[in-house]
């Protein structure tokens, strides 16, 4: 059974979303009309505030919360407020709360109140994108660099919902101006279904509300406390409501019958349209206050930010139902959308169920809790519409508009990768020629730091990770990593190339963090700074730290995310790489620590702090493949590669741990170079002198272990 339980949209006060700040909505508002003496709710949409200055009406303000939920980078929503003026212009606008790691630790968010400034003047029915130059069909706004996901998602929160609230007011063209051909049903296919066939595919779909969430929803209102539910009663359900459109056969007949299906579609006129609804619970939504040639004041069907109110002649009885397995229901009915809402039936609309509270005489609190119905698309078909590149663009959600606008970023990214692989399945060959397997591993490093890290912003972080397993909990949704394609790229690639080569080549090649170490570590050994090599006793000690660290981290966020992200910044990532050390002095002041011992020692964060490495040296026992090659000398007698390894990653017994290896390659070069690996070097002797039998005492035999 398909269950939709969704948060309710409004009250008496704007809103009572969960993260509503009364405080800094009013500010905003103060802002934009200094002179406003009056804020009071529309009574057609009460998420939407009415400004005036006495009798005359100033403008409006709106909570984007109310009205979209489009995950940011931290994979929540952010809340901003919002004020047009009767004309539909942005007089303010203003993020008064988000969850943005980059924005609670790194950029000043007086850098983010600078950017929504820009919106100020703008109409609310003109196109806004973020960077690029401005044309006749857009307008560009500076965006903010190392918070791109997050000034893109602001940028289309307060647009989206200024066409949408601007359109319904009547202040900027909308509606069916801006709306696709109306679709059209496929009426001569049918196929019974059972209640639970309906419920599954979302032809019928529900809503459920508790009496806990109507008390949530008038929190911070006159009501407040007003009927208020005992603790044991919170999750007892007010209203368990359903919804279904009927003029598809395959719903209006499974649910009516096939006589009482015939005697509807011959009481509809042409474009006029059926729903049923049905609810059990306590909460009626026909209303005690319902009387013959009265209005249905409990609930109204919203589609292109109109609404369709019912009237006495718009209400048919629904008493016999056909459908298998369907519940009883105390309430049940037949609503008709008449022909001059211009209803279009496969484009999404929601029925909203208002709840009151009696404040006092005269006096009341209202509620709304939005049922969203789509209907499904095996049930119709649209005309297609010739778009420019353009305007088909406008039409995509905004990971795809993201990926669009970064492809360039896309295409170089990609091609490194597949440069990197080219590396990784050649690597025998390559090893060969160490001079240039040198210029292409430093060639490649630059190439991560300079472009991956400090221009595309691609800095992986233990934090991607938290909020990966954060999404999984609490509610899983693509567009939340969709939504930066370099990141979302880098880790596709980086769970193939665990599973195929573990944690190594992530670590080596393509963290820019990483990058920065080894070049400047390189620059040093050309400089003659002396390098310190760790006893490899206090070596393999010190590798716990950063599973210690990714435990602490993992447990805190499960508790509070925020809080987690907050000790995150135990990686230097933030600092040296995404905001390029732009940044407060203590931060930087850490970061510019860790590279100058990196100067001594390579790699010190890397092989001892790194949460991220951890992470991802935990699936490495999994890999498919070992290509790092060895002998039976290898650690007895000859330790040349154990000494040569600057990350530490071979054990004095000559064995490779895969779990802190790098894949720098080094070991490799050093195992083909027959002037440099000690075996080799007495099989070359041997051969030169002609001492070709095996057990020759100036011959060690060679054999390669895998």
């Amino acid at each position: 059974m398909a269950c939709l339980v969704l948060i309710p949209v409004t009250t008496a006060t704007a809103a009572a979303p969960r993260h509503y700040e009364p405080a800094a909505a009013r500010q905003v508002i103060k802002k934009a009309f200094p002179t406003v003496n009056d804020i009071s709710p529309r009574e057609d949409n009460r998420a939407i505030q009415e400004l005036r200055r006495g009798d005359k009406l100033l403008g409006y303000a709106y909570q984007t919360l109310d009205f979209v939920q489009t995950p940011a980078y931290s994979g929540k929503p952010l809340n901003a407020m919002v004020v047009l003026d009767t004309d539909g212009e942005i007089k303010g606008a203003k993020v008064i709360h988000h969850d943005e790691p980059i924005l609670l630790i790194g950029i000043p968010e007086i850098k983010m109140h600078e950017f929504t400034d820009q919106y100020v003047g703008l109409k609310a029915d003109q196109r806004v994108t973020v960077g690029g130059k401005s044309s006749e069909r857009r307008i560009a706004v500076d965006g903010l660099s190392g918070a791109t996901v997050t000034v893109m998602v602001i940028n289309e929160v307060i647009m989206k919902t200024a066409h949408r609230i601007g359109a319904e007011l009547g202040l900027v063209e909308g509606g069916s101006d801006s709306r696709p051909p109306v679709a059209e049903l496929k009426t001569s296919e049918f196929e019974e279904k059972s209640w639970k066939e309906l419920t599954g595919d979302g032809s019928v779909r529900r809503l459920l509300v508790t009496r806990g969430q109507v008390d949530d929803a008038f929190e911070g209102t006159e009501a407040e406390g007003i009927d208020e539910a005992a603790p044991d009663e919170r999750n007892e359900a007010l209203i368990d409501l359903y919804t279904g459109y009927l003029n598809v056969p395959a719903i209006g007949r499974s649910l009516l019958g096939e006589s009482q299906y015939q005697w509807l579609m011959s009481e509809l006129k042409e474009g006029e349209h059926a729903i049923a609804v049905m609810a059990s619970g306590e909460y009626s939504f026909k209303g005690s206050g319902y009387v013959r040639g009265g209005i249905f004041d409990r609930i109204q069907v919203r589609q292109f930010g109109d609404t369709f109110n019912f009237r006495d002649l718009d209400f048919y009885r629904l008493s016999d139902v056909y459908a298998e397995g369907m519940p009883d229901f105390s309430e049940m009915a037949i609503f008709i959308i008449r022909q001059q809402y211009n209803f279009d039936p496969g484009t999404p609309w929601s029925l909203e169920l208002s709840v009151k509270r009696q404040t006092g005489p005269l006096d009341s609190e209202f509620a709304v809790f939005p049922l969203e119905y789509q209907l499904p698309d095996q049930y119709y078909t649209r005309p297609e519409i010739e778009l420019s590149e353009e305007e088909w663009l406008e039409t995509q959600p905004m990971w795809v508009q993201v990926w669009y606008q970064r492809q360039f970023q896309i295409i170089v990214l990609g091609i490194g990768i597949g440069v990197l692989m080219f590396i990784l399945f050649f690597q025998d060959w390559l090893v060969k020629k160490p001079k240039v397997t040198r210029w292409i591993r430093h060639a490649f490093l630059t190439y991560t730091l300079f472009f991956i890290g400090w221009y595309a912003l691609g800095q992986l972080s233990i934090v991607n990770v938290l909020t990966f397993v954060n999404s999984l909990i609490s509610g899983f949704q693509w567009e939340t990593f969709l939504v930066d394609p370099v990141i979302f790229i880098l880790w596709a690639t980086v769970a193939g190339i665990v599973l195929l080569w573990g944690r190594a080549v992530y670590c080596g090649w393509l963290c820019p963090f990483g990058a920065l170490q080894e070049l400047v570590n390189e620059i040093a050994r050309k400089l003659k700074v002396p390098q310190y090599t760790v006893p490899f006793a206090i070596h393999e000690r010190l590798w716990a730290i950063k599973y210690i660290v990714l435990l602490v981290l993992f447990g805190v966020s499960l508790d509070s995310l925020a809080t987690a992200e907050k000790m995150a910044e135990i990686e230097p990532f933030k600092t040296a790489i995404t905001l390029r050390f732009d940044r407060s002095w203590p931060f930087v002041t850490y970061a510019l620590l860790l590279i100058a011992v990196n100067l001594f020692t390579r790699k010190v964060f890397c092989r001892y702090m790194c949460p991220l490495g951890a992470a991802l040296a935990l699936p490495t026992k999994l890999r498919v493949f070992d290509w790092l090659k060895r002998r039976k000398e290898c650690g007895h007698p000859c330790r040349l590669c154990e000494h040569e390894c600057e990350v530490q990653a071979i054990h004095p017994d000559g064995t490779i741990n895969y779990q802190e290896c790098h894949y720098c390659l080094d070991c490799q070069m050093t195992y083909f170079d027959d002037h440099k690996c000690p075996p080799l070097i007495v099989k070359r002797r041997g051969k030169r002198r002609g001492h070709n039998a095996p057990g020759h005492p100036e011959q060690i035999p060679v054999t390669q272990v895998t």
